[in-house]
């Protein structure tokens, strides 16, 4: 059974998940174009943390931050290699999108990277209706980045 919830961001059995996301970030991007969070700060007020589990096994995660009152950005979503292809981080996605909704936010956000690995989170972001867009709250033009955005 697949089960998504808002949870804290710092707990033992999340640490997996934290730490591959970190790997696949710094993978093949300059630090100083990696704009993840820590667990740490994805505890911050203004921040919803969720994770995806299966049977109480984490295998997704994912954040919305607020920017003001009517936007919020996409931060940290991540879902482990071996729980690819299932349909997953759409499901995350999904869940993201209602909960941006049900806080009231009328856009969504995120920042993602313009490197080949992350082609399949672009595509994914696409066809869920996001858009290029410049960059937005605290970021700034980064060729290593790419921006989108969509209305709720």
């Amino acid at each position: 059974m697949i089960m998504i919830t808002l949870e804290h961001p710092v707990q033992e059995d999340l640490a997996l998940l934290h730490a591959r996301h970190t790997e696949a970030m710094h993978a093949d991007t300059p630090p100083e174009s990696i704009h993840m969070l820590p667990a740490s700060a994805l505890a911050a007020e203004g921040i919803w943390f969720y994770v995806l589990r299966e049977t109480g096994t984490p295998l997704a995660m994912g954040a919305l931050k607020r920017i003001d009152a009517g936007h919020a950005e996409i931060k940290s979503m991540h879902v482990l290699h071996e729980a690819r292809g299932r349909g997953l981080a759409r499901a995350m996605l999904d869940h993201l999108l209602a909960e941006a909704r049900r806080l009231g936010f009328a856009r969504l956000s995120l920042e993602t990277g313009a490197q080949e690995s992350f082609a399949p989170a672009r595509a994914l972001y696409l066809a869920a209706g996001f858009t290029e867009c410049p960059p937005f709250e605290g970021y700034g033009p980064d060729p290593m980045s790419v921006f989108l955005t969509r209305a709720l």
